[in-house]
């Protein structure tokens, strides 16, 4: 009889997280408190801000990190650690503290993402998984919100789970729709996040017909002229003509993917108009990016639907974050901050505190506030100018579900909506250049 294996990312790991793990249990350092924070050194591409996501997949990720009976015995099986670490991670259940920015939140360079405390054994093997997730849902997100902004009020649909691996594609949905896309391609996606799906037919449905009129007559048939036809498998204007023609001036849409894409918007508009369609709308889909969409805005396009490059992140799949221990407790009790200090690698230790600085509603700073301590840097009263960054996520082990499934999706999608209206405008531009405001530490007693 075949048991019923419940799911665990505990192994979504890398070996030397639990080599560690093994090595501190034997020296006694396992217990030792500790503070690790997720952050990113620098803005991939010259990015001028960074969308948070992921968090909420995260938390559930973190619900199901559980050696059980099978990744117990693959450790010992393959002699990954001793038996007094699998005894270890037998019981093992995160019981600390996770801070930090909410998702859809915007970050810059230094911005202490996510901020787990708790013993070094706690804290220490949740760092690849973290990794993982933050890095490929933000770098997909950030590039989600550049096209948003190129595409201003005209909706964006994504469709690009055929350039993904089968998991990545579902996170990468979620993430563009946290950042401002209003649909995807990607059912499960739907199914898991709520979010809204689209699609009706590609060139194969034209090709597997006799003729183009029969094609476009079938799926009228099926979905009704509310549908959008793809017509540029042959011939665009005769495309055109055929489906207006099928299905009448009250035709939903008509897809071009392919083309000199604002000389063949234009001149499809200008046909279907001299149709008597002139409610028909325009959705292009031709391996776009943010740059592709920004140069169609003077161009009469409804709709935009991207694939490729949203959810490689537009040429940047990674967010490039780390993971570093940046305090913790010494033999003495007393709290120290740690930081790397290898070149072009550096990070800032000890605990913080982050707010975004506004003046009349825009984004002037990022303020991080940093101590060695183990008390908290400062609250929102110490800072009226600014917007508190950081919340709590998890707290002694009790993960907060609002950040979780479909509500804690459309909730990251809100803020982030805000959020963006505090940037400065020079933020809104797609060039490369420094971040869009400055990060400043500032050291507290």
């Amino acid at each position: 009889m075949l048991s019923v294996m419940t799911a665990s990312s505990a192994l979504k790991t890398d070996r030397y997280e639990l080599t560690m793990l093994e090595a501190a249990l034997r020296d006694g350092t396992a217990a030792r408190p500790s503070v690790f924070e997720l952050f990113s050194r620098r803005l991939s591409g010259g990015r001028r801000f960074g969308v948070v996501a992921g968090t909420g997949r995260l938390l559930s990720l973190l619900r199901e990190f559980r050696f059980g009976e099978d990744e117990l015995r693959y450790l010992r099986d393959a002699k990954v650690v001793d038996a007094d670490t699998v005894r270890y991670l037998e019981k093992y259940r995160f019981p600390g503290t996770i801070r930090g920015y909410r998702e859809g939140e915007l970050y810059f360079p230094g911005s202490p993402i996510l901020t787990v405390e708790g013993t070094f054994a706690d804290a220490v093997i949740l760092e690849t998984i973290a990794l993982s997730v933050l890095n490929h849902d933000s770098a997909v997100a950030t590039a989600a919100s550049r096209m948003s902004i190129a595409a201003g009020e005209r909706p964006l649909a994504e469709m690009g789970s055929r350039r993904a691996a089968e998991d990545s594609a579902v996170a990468a949905a979620r993430a563009a729709f946290i950042a401002g896309f209003g649909a995807t391609s990607n059912l499960e996606a739907g199914r898991t996040w709520g979010i809204p799906t689209m699609g009706t037919a590609a060139h194969s449905w034209t090709l597997l017909h006799d003729n183009e009129e029969d094609a476009f007559r079938a799926q009228i048939a099926a979905l009704g002229t509310d549908t959008t036809l793809l017509v540029d498998t042959y011939d665009i204007r005769q495309g055109v003509d055929t489906a207006i023609r099928v299905a009448g001036t009250g035709l939903g849409g008509v897809r071009i993917d392919s083309g000199d894409l604002p000389i063949v918007a234009a001149a499809v508009r200008e046909q279907l108009d001299g149709l008597g369609a002139t409610g028909t709308r325009i959705t292009v889909t031709s391996d776009l990016d943010e740059y592709a969409i920004a140069a169609l805005a003077a161009s009469p396009v409804d709709a935009y639907g991207v694939g490729t490059s949203v959810v490689t992140g537009s040429g940047y799949p990674t967010a490039s974050m780390v993971y570093k221990l940046v305090a913790r407790q010494g033999h003495d009790g007393a709290w120290v901050g740690v930081a790397k200090a290898s070149a072009d690698k550096a990070s800032k230790g000890g605990r913080k505190a982050a707010f975004r600085i506004l003046a009349d509603g825009v984004a002037r700073s990022e303020t991080i506030l940093v101590s060695d301590g183990f008390e908290s840097v400062a609250g929102p009263q110490d800072h009226p100018d600014g917007r508190a960054l950081q919340v709590v996520l998890v707290e002694n082990g009790e993960i907060d579900t609002a950040f979780e499934g479909p509500g804690g999706t459309i909730a990251a999608r809100d803020h982030h909506a805000r959020v963006r209206e505090e940037l400065p405008v020079r933020a809104l531009a797609l060039s490369k250049s420094d971040p869009a405001i400055p990060t400043e530490f500032v050291d507290v007693a």
